[in-house]
């Protein structure tokens, strides 16, 4: 039997919503070993004079904690 854990990471990322998504992946990794999956809960932007300044995105990582 396998056991996971899931934790909620939020991201960011001026460039697109897909390099804050590679971002909570490469940060969460450096202190959570063996992740499974990322979830994208949710979705934002954030817009200063008419034009996209940052991308952000909510996820739950989540990553095995025992296996048999």
């Amino acid at each position: 039997m396998s056991v996971l854990k899931v934790i909620e990471i939020l991201g960011s990322s001026e460039v697109s919503f897909e390099d804050a998504i590679k971002k909570v992946v490469k940060e969460t990794s450096k202190t959570v070993k063996n992740i499974k999956s990322v979830y994208v809960k949710d979705m934002q932007i954030t817009v200063e004079d008419n034009k996209i300044k940052e991308y952000r995105v909510n996820t739950k990582v989540c990553f095995g904690i025992l296996k048999d």
